[in-house]
């Protein structure tokens, strides 16, 4: 059952069905839904990638965007609090605010209350790219919701938050990354 380049993915069927005959202690309703998760995770993270290429920027860039827009107005952080909130080195946080400074979506200034700090803040374009993705990627959400009632969603919320809160709790550590993948 290894992917072969050029093969589909097993569907989620055939992935349980192997697994249970290579582990038989498997329990294929959990199964279902990690791997189900698991899949819609992956192929959602595509998607946005493909929306935030459209408007000329990755999706790192997209997650500083969405760091700095989460801090609230003015929409400033420094680069190692932006760091930790993204689970990156400051080298690496560095070569990504770098990246952004070039292309205009941020810029990065000594703070005067304090010389030794730098601080980066969203540009007025930076603030657009995150907002035409928002809205790109509010299409593609309702899209992706449309067969679920408004019940359904309520509960889906709900579920997935207890399972987020679950997993939080456990692992209060691993909201960013656990290697620099930038």
């Amino acid at each position: 059952m290894a992917e072969t380049p050029g093969m589909p993915e097993p569907t989620l069927e055939e992935q349980i069905a192997a697994y249970q005959r290579e582990f038989q202690d498997l329990d294929p309703q959990v199964e279902q839904i990690v791997s189900a998760l698991s899949r819609l995770n992956r192929r959602m993270n595509v998607a946005y990638s493909r929306q935030t290429a459209d408007l000329g920027i990755s999706n790192t860039e997209w997650e500083v965007l969405k760091a700095l827009v989460l801090s609230g107005a003015p929409y400033r952080m420094g680069p190692s609090d932006l760091a930790k909130r993204l689970g990156l080195t400051p080298a690496a946080m560095t070569h990504r605010i770098d990246r952004m400074l070039a292309e205009g979506l941020v810029t990065r200034e000594r703070d005067e209350s304090n010389r030794v700090r730098v601080i980066v803040e969203l540009t007025a374009e930076g603030r657009e790219k995150w907002l035409e993705a928002m809205r790109l990627a509010t299409v593609f959400e309702e899209d992706l919701l449309q067969d679920l009632s408004p019940e359904e969603r309520n509960t889906l919320g709900d579920v997935l938050t207890r399972l987020l809160r679950r997993v939080e709790h456990a692992q209060p550590d691993a909201g960013g990354r656990l290697s620099d993948l930038d």
